[in-house]
């Protein structure tokens, strides 16, 4: 069983306490009004699922319920980083994930202030 370090709790707990809420850094349009249909679909579905490091968004559901980021290697399921929403990766893998890190918008900023409840925190 992993031991997951949550950033918000500044402590490590089971893994049973936390779920895994899909691919980290995934910008909002920031006029899903003027997206087609395809542009949409593409940004509510499509996700990379890579074979060795991989930026997730996780959220500590039995604990804070904040939503925080994870680096984990995703044939080892090492954890190389935990980090905050908002927040740059340190281990980034290749320039083009730093191409997509530097293109992230208010999307992630709105997802750190609340939890799964949708209440401020």
């Amino acid at each position: 069983m992993l031991h997951i370090y949550c950033p918000h709790c500044a402590e490590y707990r089971v893994e049973t306490e936390f779920h895994a809420a899909g691919q980290a850094h995934i910008a909002r349009p920031l006029d899903p009004e003027a997206c087609s249909d395809q542009e949409w679909g593409e940004y509510l579905f499509f996700r990379k699922n890579p074979r060795g490091l991989h930026h997730e968004l996780w959220v500590h559901a039995a604990g804070c319920r904040k939503f925080f980021n994870m680096t984990r290697d995703t044939q080892s399921y090492e954890i190389k980083e935990v980090y905050k929403v908002g927040e740059k990766p340190s281990v980034v893998d290749s320039p083009a994930q730093q191409k997509a890190m530097s293109m992230e918008t208010v999307s992630e900023e709105t997802v750190s202030g609340e939890n799964m409840s949708g209440a401020q925190s």
